[in-house]
């Protein structure tokens, strides 16, 4: 047996798949982490405006995540529902997976600091995750008792083929402490990039299919944990999962064309790579237009719009002539000008009662 071959034994067969990967996924990397610098680089946006931002993609999340696993509530009906509106014409399930996956982002965005990474922290998240729903009650927190698949599930909810088969349910308990132990390890080491080492553990966990719901859903949200914990502040500000749910074919063929590949002699990640990380850059992408100055009035109030949409029109005018033109009261002309100044839509001439706005 020669050398090179007693090392590759010694070797994971998790550290095997990061080995020799091609250019393109490289640059696809690099690319990511250029946009993560523009984030941290640029983000004063104000504590409102984040705010805004974080509830309308926790929204958008739970309402993708939810219907790539067949949920059918819209975004509407989801913000009906998070505000406390009984919403009768879907099913129970639907919204009991609503409201334990918008409460556990929610709360992933928020602490996740002081989230560590852990075998347990994947326990709980299922036990949280799955509160609501009452056919899961057995089995929240609790690996699998009995074989799964992961399915193709089609816009109505329907399974329409197998993907692939899971790991045994026997084997499930140590292949996830290995998994958690390899990914704990090589995180801390700084043995590959992150984004690496989360794309391998992604695919390994749906691979596993640990739990007996719940998976696909569970991925996703430890996704928003490890790449936060992992410096990329922006995940709360654009969705991530509602670019997989826009891109469900290719998710599916890409698990399908890794994962076929495990546990033979020439296990190949890249199909995963490329679809995951197609989807981190986009993501990035997105976050950071969000800072740009054509995309900045998203971001806006409504009356902080239409002070800013009233300037625009005219060229330039008094605070004044703004509050008995657009009906917003004064003080709040003040506060919202103020805004305006600190984003750069406007140019303050002047000073005392001949002051005037101009946009910019």
């Amino acid at each position: 047996m020669d050398k090179l071959t007693t090392q590759n034994q010694q070797k994971h067969r998790l550290d095997l798949r990061l080995e020799g990967l091609p250019s393109n996924i490289l640059s696809q990397v690099a690319r990511i982490d250029e946009f993560k610098g523009q984030w941290i680089a640029g983000a004063r946006l104000s504590p409102q405006v984040l705010g805004r931002l974080k509830r309308s993609t926790l929204i958008t999340s739970t309402g993708a995540s939810t219907r790539i696993e067949g949920a059918k509530l819209s975004n509407e009906d989801i913000e009906k529902l998070m505000r406390g509106i009984n919403i009768q014409t879907f099913a129970d399930r639907d919204k009991q997976e609503v409201k334990g996956y918008f409460e556990l982002l929610e709360n992933v965005f928020d602490s996740w600091k002081s989230l560590p990474f852990s075998e347990s922290t994947i326990k709980h998240f299922h036990k949280e995750l799955l509160k609501y729903v009452e056919k899961d009650e057995i089995h929240r927190g609790e690996y699998k008792k009995q074989e799964n698949q992961v399915q193709m599930i089609n816009e109505a909810g329907k399974s329409v083929g197998v993907l692939f088969n899971t790991t045994k349910a026997y084997l499930t308990s140590k292949e996830m402490q290995e998994l958690t132990e390899w990914t704990q390890k090589v995180l801390t080491e700084k043995k590959y990039h992150p984004l690496l080492i989360i794309t391998n553990f992604l695919v390994e966990f749906l691979q596993i299919h640990p739990f007996q719901d719940g998976n696909g859903r569970l991925s996703r949200v430890l996704t928003n944990l490890l790449l936060l914990r992992e410096g990329y502040l922006y995940m709360p500000y654009a969705s991530h999962e509602k670019l997989v749910e826009d891109n469900k074919p290719d998710y599916y063929i890409a698990l399908q064309r890794s994962q076929k590949t495990f546990r033979t002699d020439h296990e190949d990640i890249v199909p995963w790579l490329n679809f995951f990380l197609s989807i981190l850059l986009t993501q990035a992408k997105m976050a950071v237009e969000l800072l740009s100055k054509e995309n900045i009035e998203k971001l806006l109030s409504p009356k902080q719009l239409v002070v800013w949409e009233y300037i625009q029109k005219t060229g330039e005018a008094t605070p004044g002539e703004i509050a008995r033109a657009t009906g917003v009261a004064r003080p709040t002309i003040n506060q919202v000008l103020d805004k305006l100044l600190q984003l750069k839509k406007v140019e303050r001439i002047g000073l005392g009662r001949t002051t005037r706005y101009k946009k910019l």
